[in-house]
């Protein structure tokens, strides 16, 4: 891998959906520019319907911007990459019929990967996500965290160089999202894939991102890109530092401004 070798390039991306006129009229994302590096979590913050979803779903190749254009490495995107992107959302989309290392490995037959190879794969990364044990449960049979947790040990087992989470902790009580949170940073620096995190958590992103980006109201831009320094400790004991609290007040600060701001022209 090179070094800054850009693994994401966004490229003046607006997003529309309905057409100029229509009542479901939506001006979803404007004039949106990014590089991502190989190898870094970026997380997508902003008010809620400031198109940060969209943005994954352009990057995934599962819509066509109205403007502008994503590359992936050197390609640009013209449809889904299953190859190199996985996707996980904040509902886990597991199977409940199916048993977790089922679930797990159907992402591998979607992907094309061999059958030999699924059975492995598949405990590798239930076992990185400490379920090994439940592989033979049922969904319906695990936590709310576990089953986010067989959801991450689906994309995992993808081996893909991007994955795109979409609010994947939104959903969980306050004690079990810092353990997911704690988690993820560790299994990130060992595959050293490319991560982008969509969520409405300012602290959360300030734990997770190298980069937090923060989006305007709709239609969303960027308006504000902040480098975080890697963590040096777990999520609770950081809610404490002093530079982590100025950086989560810096951003929440913004957002209010551009709340208020909202407020006033409607």
């Amino acid at each position: 891998m090179k070094a800054n070798e850009i693994a994401v390039r966004v490229r003046n991306v607006s997003h529309q959906f309905g057409e100029e006129g229509e009542s479901l009229h939506v001006r979803a994302l404007l004039d949106t520019s990014l590089d991502v590096v190989r190898g870094e979590l970026v997380c997508l913050i902003g008010p809620s319907g400031c198109g940060k979803s969209t943005l994954l779903n352009v990057i995934g190749g599962l819509l066509t911007p109205t403007t502008g254009a994503v590359q992936v490495g050197d390609k640009e995107v013209r449809g889904p990459l299953p190859q190199q992107i996985a996707y996980m959302f904040q509902e886990n989309a597991l199977f409940p019929w199916s048993t977790v290392i089922e679930n797990v490995k159907l992402g591998m037959l979607f992907q094309g990967v061999p059958r030999a190879q699924r059975e492995p794969r598949a405990r590798k990364s239930l076992e990185a996500v400490g379920l090994a044990a439940f592989a033979n449960h049922y969904p319906g049979q695990l936590s709310g965290g576990m089953r986010q947790r067989a959801a991450l040990a689906r994309a995992l087992s993808l081996e893909t160089g991007i994955i795109l989470m979409d609010e994947p902790f939104g959903a969980l009580d306050p004690t079990t999202r810092l353990h997911m949170q704690e988690l993820l940073v560790e299994l990130w620096k060992e595959a050293q894939a490319t991560v982008f995190f969509v969520t409405h958590s300012i602290e959360e992103a300030v734990y997770l991102g190298d980069h937090v980006y923060v989006f305007s109201s709709s239609p969303g831009t960027i308006v504000r890109q902040m480098t975080v320094p890697p963590p040096t400790l777990p999520p609770k004991e950081m809610l404490r530092e002093p530079d982590f609290v100025d950086r989560v007040s810096e951003i929440r600060d913004l957002m209010d401004k551009m709340t208020a701001s909202t407020r006033a022209g409607d």
